[in-house]
């Protein structure tokens, strides 16, 4: 899922075009090959090689790490809910955003879930696959999908991965805080009711947010993803997804978080939640309880440690989920990168957001 081709074709220091496609050329063939693609795509047709400098050929490569199978369709929605596309521009940037506001928020919102879909996905198909819009429904909160731009990054992945985009009033941090205060705004959401979640690249940045803005998201839902400050650059980010981070930043201020990850997942190892874990533990209260279990839900044994403070609150909640890779646990089959089998994460991480404790 996370194919860090360079993707957003930045301004470059120091070398010239030809060089830069090479450079993502061989970037896409190393990413292939973790993904079992060698010199040829299944149907036969070459995929190119390194040498191949051209965007043509290029694009050629990036479309088969795109997922397979056929795009959602259309959300069913419920009578009166909307489901409505707009976008948010400030200094640092626009990126295009869906919004549903469920039917049931003509009894009153609850809150606002912002959640940030991995690469490849659109918001269509993040929601799709998590299922978080019937949560809405059920609990009526408000949840925002941010898209992020092709021009930005080619595998619509967020760029968790440079410097650039990890801290607070620039880049993507600054964009989507801004595009949350507008939705809060629009929505009248309460206060102290803002939450961020994502899958792989949309969990590292929604890890970075919680960092970065911990006044404006209260907690912090992490799928697949990784540390902030796991990566400076592209190579450190293949390095990170490996499970070889540099020393990642710590947080500034607490943030709740609840962390799930797969422990079979080839793409993004299992030991970035870990570390994900530990990062927000580091800004935690300093009394703290844990708690340890184990179980079987959707058919899926999982493990689950669990972070309270002193008055009882979940602070930290991780669940490290058997057999799972690189999906969402307890996801919808309509969407991408979702598995069904599992411990429902969506259900999880509304569940962590709203307790009643936390409030």
């Amino acid at each position: 899922m996370m194919n860090l081709n360079v993707g957003a074709w930045r301004q470059a220091t120091g070398q010239t075009r030809a060089a830069q496609f090479t450079s993502a050329n061989d970037l896409v063939t190393r990413t292939l090959a973790r993904h079992g693609l060698g010199a040829g795509s299944p149907s036969g047709t070459p995929l190119g090689s390194v040498g191949d400098t051209g965007p043509a050929a290029l694009s050629g490569l990036m479309a088969h790490l795109r997922p397979q199978g056929q795009p959602p369709g259309a959300l069913d929605l419920p009578s009166g809910a909307q489901f409505d596309a707009d976008s948010f521009t400030c200094a640092a940037g626009t990126r295009g955003y869906r919004t549903y506001v469920p039917a049931s928020a003509r009894d009153g919102v609850t809150g606002l879930v912002v959640m940030l879909h991995g690469c490849t996905q659109t918001p269509e198909d993040f929601a799709a696959g998590t299922g978080m819009n019937a949560l809405a429904e059920q609990h009526r909160f408000v949840v925002v999908y941010p898209q992020q731009s092709r021009g930005d990054n080619a595998q619509s992945c967020w760029n968790w991965f440079s410097r650039g985009d990890q801290a607070r009033d620039r880049g993507e941090p600054a964009i989507l805080a801004g595009l949350t205060r507008e939705v809060i705004a629009r929505h009248a959401i309460p206060e102290g009711r803002v939450f961020v979640a994502g899958l792989s690249a949309g969990a590292a940045m929604a890890v970075i947010l919680g960092g970065t803005y911990p006044e404006l998201f209260k907690a912090v839902g992490a799928h697949s993803g990784l540390p902030a400050g796991a990566a400076k650059d592209v190579p450190s980010a293949f390095a990170a997804m490996a499970g070889n981070t540099i020393a990642s930043a710590p947080r500034t201020a607490a943030a709740r978080t609840i962390v799930f990850h797969g422990d079979a997942d080839a793409t993004v190892h299992p030991s970035n939640g870990e570390k994900i874990v530990r990062q927000a533990l580091q800004g935690g209260p300093g009394q703290s309880l844990q708690t340890e279990s184990a179980g079987t839900m959707g058919g899926r044994s999982y493990r689950r440690c669990t972070t309270l403070d002193a008055d009882g609150t979940e602070t930290v909640d991780h669940w490290i989920v058997e057999g799972l890779g690189h999906a969402w646990s307890g996801g919808q089959s309509a969407g991408s990168y979702a598995d069904p089998n599992g411990p429902d994460a969506s259900a999880e991480m509304i569940r962590f957001f709203f307790a009643p404790s936390a409030g």
